[in-house]
């Protein structure tokens, strides 16, 4: 059977790369599915100190060496996103956006997302204030005061962190004292820059077209404050996740809260799906944890995939054997080669050119600012790796550095990046590529309607290039506006573009744009059209 893994992993943390080594060391072929970017949501995270064996380390850095070292025994990587699962039958369906995987059993390791607390005000300053990623969002509230909300290591941790940007951070905790480890508590009631309230609850934030008031209560004393600043302040949110199990809402057994429950070899209640890491009901979420969780998950889907292999008397392909780790594969010259991506890059990417049906033509707007000249070298890198590709150069207008995607006949797809679209934008950018010269990642043929019955519409998503959040949209923006010949999808980053930011009074991203509409935050394709039929 083609196409068949006998496990297929949603989600590339720590928990899922886990699962994927063991997996494929004890060969077994196996699949990790991510939507974006490898490494789950510890990525964000510039310091861990407490991972068993390695004295310090960024998460990015940790979860890339784990992603190397199951890739060495042969475990597949693939970027798309699950739309649904069909889990019946001894061979299970993962339907994607790029197509069907079958396997036959599923690890969902999906992790979780932060959760809003609820207080008067929090979702109309959205955006416009309140924040949920100090990564994403920090550096729009440099000289100003920021609120933390929450008790947490990561409250404690990104207090801590937005010290580099705000002029003072005030910790508001609803309970006694910080939840995390003394030492990561420590680094926040130490500094000199923060201040820590404890049995402090938020009442309300308030401003006009910016939030510019926060008051708060203490809950044993009953004393009112209220702090207001003309010029601005941050409230950033950090008071626990919501775990991502939309997939298996109607599927499997899930808490009162939304978490999946498993029992204790992490197997849910339908025969063939197992889960790990922050999806999980448990009572810590930490990285041993999420790596505990995937260890044990796999070598249960071990048994499981031996049992129907024998049972159906189908047989997966056996994994690759100690393929070499991208960061030590020769680069080679010419088509195919390249100077700016890696061998684990490359392989992606050509896997892209080799599908898209027709050319292109990046067609440049540049000035004279530095980061032009690192645009023009980007996309003549990109096209040098395949003839699908090519790259004109046009007057700089106000809005340059920009790259337009247009068709080999100069028509334009509505795609444009202002900015380069490195970082969290890279795999989104490709992605639209491969839509605007089709066939393009598959669509409900529902939404495909919605998306043709669209009139002119003119989007502008406002991204910061560190955010994890950012490119759902864009993807989803591209994806529609490379369908509608009507519709365009032109993206900023905003580290060049700060009229922008005035403009809209962004402090948040991602910020969508449309006419009138401005909203914030990630949103898929049924999400995005939603708005726009507003």
């Amino acid at each position: 059977m083609k196409n068949l893994y006998d496990v297929v992993i949603i989600g590339g943390g720590p928990a899922g790369l886990t699962a994927a080594l063991y997996l494929a060391r004890a060969k077994y072929r196996v699949v990790v599915v991510e939507k974006e970017k490898f490494g789950g949501q510890i990525t964000i995270t510039h310091e861990v100190v407490n991972y068993p064996g390695v004295e310090k380390t960024s998460g990015a850095v940790l979860t890339e060496s784990m992603r190397r070292q199951a890739e060495s025994f042969g475990a597949e990587f693939f970027l798309a996103g699950v739309e649904r699962l069909d889990l019946t039958g001894d061979v299970k369906t993962v339907h994607t956006d790029r197509g069907e995987l079958k396997c036959f059993g599923v690890l969902l390791a999906t992790g979780a997302h932060p959760r809003m607390v609820g207080f008067p005000g929090e979702s109309d300053f959205r955006g416009r204030g309140v924040a949920y990623c100090a990564t994403c969002d920090g550096e729009f509230f440099t000289g100003k005061q920021v609120f933390v909300i929450g008790g947490g290591f990561a409250a404690a941790e990104e207090a801590v962190f937005l010290t580099k940007y705000a002029s003072h951070v005030t910790v508001l905790i609803r309970k006694g004292d910080f939840s995390c480890a003394a030492s990561v508590a420590d680094q926040a009631r130490n500094h000199p820059k923060i201040t820590v309230l404890t049995h402090t609850e938020v009442e309300e934030v308030s401003g006009d077209g910016s939030l510019k008031a926060i008051r708060y209560r203490n809950s044993q004393t009953g004393e009112v404050t209220e702090v207001r600043d003309e010029r601005g302040i941050g409230v950033f949110v950090f008071a626990g996740y919501a775990p991502a199990t939309g997939l298996v809402e109607g599927l499997a057994e899930l808490t009162p809260q939304g978490y999946i429950r498993t029992d204790r070899s992490q197997k849910t209640s339908v025969d063939g799906l197992y889960a790990a890491g922050d999806v999980c009901e448990k009572a810590l979420r930490q990285v041993v944890t999420a790596v505990g969780d995937g260890a044990l998950a796999a070598t249960e889907l071990e048994k499981y995939a031996a049992a129907l292999q024998k049972k159906t008397g189908l047989h997966p392909e056996q994994p690759r054997k100690e393929v070499q780790p991208a960061s030590e594969a020769p680069k080679a010259e010419g088509k195919g080669g390249s100077a700016l991506f890696d061998g684990d890059m490359l392989t992606q990417l050509h896997a892209v050119f080799a599908k898209m049906a027709s050319s292109l033509v990046l067609k440049l707007e540049l000035d004279d600012r530095p980061v032009s000249a690192e645009l023009r070298a980007y996309m003549e890198e990109l096209a040098s790796l395949t003839d699908k590709l090519s790259v004109e150069m046009e007057q700089g207008g106000q809005e340059a550095p920009c790259v337009r995607v247009c068709r080999a006949d100069g028509s334009d797809t509505g795609l444009r990046f202002h900015g380069v679209p490195g970082g969290h934008e890279f795999t989104s950018f490709v992605l639209g590529l491969y839509n605007a010269a089709g066939p393009g990642q598959p669509l409900d043929e529902g939404l495909r309607q919605e998306i043709l019955a669209l009139g002119e519409t003119h989007m502008k998503v406002l991204v910061s290039l560190s955010c994890t959040m950012c490119p759902d949209l864009v993807v989803a923006a591209q994806r529609v506006a490379a369908l509608n010949p009507k519709v365009t999808a032109a993206v900023y980053d905003l580290n060049h573009f700060p009229q922008l930011r005035e403009q809209y009074n962004v402090m948040s991203v991602p910020c969508l744009v449309a006419g009138d509409r401005i909203t914030f935050g990630k949103k898929n394709i049924r999400q995005l059209l939603d708005v726009l039929a507003q």
